[in-house]
């Protein structure tokens, strides 16, 4: 809310300084500037002045600065704020429902039925120096919706509010004072108060208004004119269910690549498998009779169904339990993330945001991943994004020969959502790859990285967390049995540090192709990694037992080869919590551990009792 709120107040900061009083202070025009202190006098603290004086400039930075403050309170509205606007309205608000329907926009939507037939509407939104729109749609979509448009532009220059029809998508199908609505005769206006725009409307209808509403934002600084009063392409739109007699939100779905929001069905069921037909409450725009349908991560329930239509169309659905975050499908060169281009869809369950981008991700900063790019050459008009029995349904269309073959699935931190004006992406909580072949479907699902990561974790384990335990053991206990002892624990050590030392080149290959961030890991490691090499040039540099420096060896020597142990274990368990390999490993580890350290307290017993 406070990223929203502050790209609100900058976003109108240039038409809130040329319509309203209090910008003349914000001017660096020191006459100007004199007549500060007197507004802070009226309004909120005696400031002695002769308006004489002439004003500093650290005055004029101060002032101005708290101005900026002002103004950005100002601006504030939500439902739980009682309605308070300068000009008078042609209907009682005590009784006003309302919602939030757009947060990642500012949107507040109050209505009220007023009579038997009478439907009343105030929108409001912050002023984003473009026209605001509210469709009343039966689908959903654009198409066969009738729409009320206002815009204030700067200075007054010009403004109004006008019904449009949308017979299409282009702005000569979008028809001004045409639509199905009928609009209550001098009821409309449009007014600017403290940085936002207050829509009002009256509707005459004997049953309820149509309950998909959509809600849209222009272009800057373009605003409909004289004589067609064309209307320019939305630069963002959304579309929500409202349920006016609960004054509650429904199903949504968003178009195109900007950002919405919308609140996710009430209904509880969350299944769909690739045995279930897919049964869409809204129209699609490609035939899914035919749809190749995968489960391509089980642990999240993520299904992707695609086909292909015309050879150079590819359709794809990626359905997923809606996490409240967002979900992202991911197409890589390599099955890493760095290099990769992304689509990210998001509808919040709680209000937070909604929306669908693409992103490509430059790196694995959140400064690297950059919306509104990306090699994925989308159709236009081709995505959608919906709520459906607790399930987000992420559809869009590519066009391509062939789409590559590795894919990234991710979802993001719970409630955390990308937002005007940046739409950052927080770093994923979880994330997934596999590899598709199109041609022949579910049998060429495939994850090459897992290999790597389980013989990344299988050699460590028996080099790091086995051989090098046991070498320690037989050399404590077994030292009357010379040379025996020696010649294996010098043996089990160097096996245990070869595959110890492949296990470390095939985590940083595994890391190279995940690009995901294991730094504790990866640094504990390479410590591991370091204390081994030291213990094997330790026996290069072994004094003879005569030596008095044999003392001082073996200290060293035990004692680095204890630390490493205790490293080694910790990091072990470290990453099969990591690896997100389950509970089976690290038990099965636990046991083979436990059994190691049950026999060396047995023969730590037998030692302390010779003693």
């Amino acid at each position: 809310m406070t990223i929203i709120t502050s790209f609100n107040f900058l976003s109108s900061f240039s038409s809130f300084n040329k319509n309203s009083k209090i910008s003349k202070f914000l001017s660096i025009n020191l006459v100007q500037c004199a007549s500060l202190p007197h507004f802070f006098k009226q309004k909120f603290i005696h400031i002695p002045i002769d308006r004489k004086m002439k004003v500093s400039p650290s005055l004029v930075f101060i002032i101005s600065l708290l101005g900026s403050f002002l103004l950005a309170r100002s601006q504030a509205d939500s439902c739980s704020r009682n309605l308070k606007l300068k000009v008078p309205i042609p209907f009682a608000t005590t009784n006003l429902h309302c919602l939030s329907v757009w947060d990642a926009q500012g949107f507040i939507l109050r209505y009220v039925q007023t009579s038997t037939n009478t439907w009343s509407f105030i929108l409001s939104t912050p002023d984003t120096n473009s026209y605001i729109a509210m469709g009343f749609s039966a689908t959903g979509s654009m198409v066969g919706s009738s729409a009320i448009v206002g815009w204030v532009a700067p200075r007054g220059s010009s403004g109004g509010i006008k019904q449009y029809y949308l017979g299409g998508v282009t702005p000569n199908e979008v028809v001004q004072d045409k639509g199905n609505l009928q609009v209550i005769g001098n009821s409309t206006f449009i007014t600017l108060q403290s940085s936002r725009l207050y829509m009002v409307f009256q509707l005459e209808t004997t049953t309820e208004p149509l309950s998909w509403l959509i809600y849209a934002t222009g272009s800057t600084g373009l605003f409909p004119s004289a004589p067609d009063y064309a209307l320019t392409k939305h630069i963002d739109k959304v579309s929500v269910r409202i349920d006016y007699s609960k004054a509650k939100l429904g199903s949504s779905q968003v178009d195109g690549s900007s950002s919405s929001q919308g609140i996710g069905s009430s209904s509880s069921s969350q299944s769909d498998s690739c045995e279930s037909k897919l049964n869409l409450n809204v129209p699609l725009f490609f035939d899914i009779t035919q749809l190749n349908c995968l489960p391509v991560w089980n642990a999240q329930g993520f299904i992707l169904r695609y086909t292909q239509s015309p050879p150079n169309i590819w359709s794809f659905i990626l359905s997923a339990p809606n996490p409240n975050s967002y979900i992202a499908i991911g197409f890589s060169p390599n099955g890493g993330m760095v290099g990769a281009s992304a689509i990210v869809g998001w509808i919040s369950s709680s209000g937070a945001g909604g929306g669908m981008k693409q992103y490509y991700l430059t790196g694995l900063a959140p400064n690297q991943v950059v919306p509104d790019r990306g090699t994925l050459q989308v159709l236009r008009n081709s995505t959608l994004i919906t709520s459906q029995s607790s399930r987000l349904y992420m559809v869009f269309q590519l066009q391509t020969n062939h789409p590559l073959p590795r894919l990234i699935y991710a979802i993001g931190p719970n409630g955390i959502f990308p937002s005007v004006p940046s739409f950052v992406l927080a770093r994923h909580q979880d994330k997934a790859s596999i590899t598709v072949n199109y041609a022949t479907g579910s049998s060429a699902l495939g994850n090459p990285s897992m290999n790597i990561k389980r013989r990344h974790g299988v050699l460590n384990i028996l080099g790091w967390g086995i051989l090098i335990i046991m070498g320690a053991i037989v050399a404590r206990h077994f030292k009357e049995w010379d040379p025996f002892w020696f010649y294996f624990h010098a043996s089990v050590q160097t096996l245990g540090f070869v595959l110890g030392l492949i296990g470390v080149i095939s985590g940083l290959i595994l890391n190279n192709q995940l690009q995901i961030d294991v730094s504790i890991h990866k640094a504990i490691g390479i410590i591991i990694l370091v204390l081994s090499c030291l213990q094997m040039m330790a026996i290069l540099a072994r004094p003879k037992k005569e030596s008095k420096a044999r003392k001082y060896w073996n200290l060293y020597h035990h004692n680095t080869g204890r630390v490493l142990i205790v490293l080694a274990i910790a990091n072990i368990f470290y990453g099969i919590h990591l690896g997100r390999e389950g509970n089976g490993w690290k038990v099965g580890y636990g046991i083979v551990l436990a059994i190691l350290l049950f026999i060396a307290i047995i023969f730590e017993t037998r030692l302390w009792s010779r003693d």
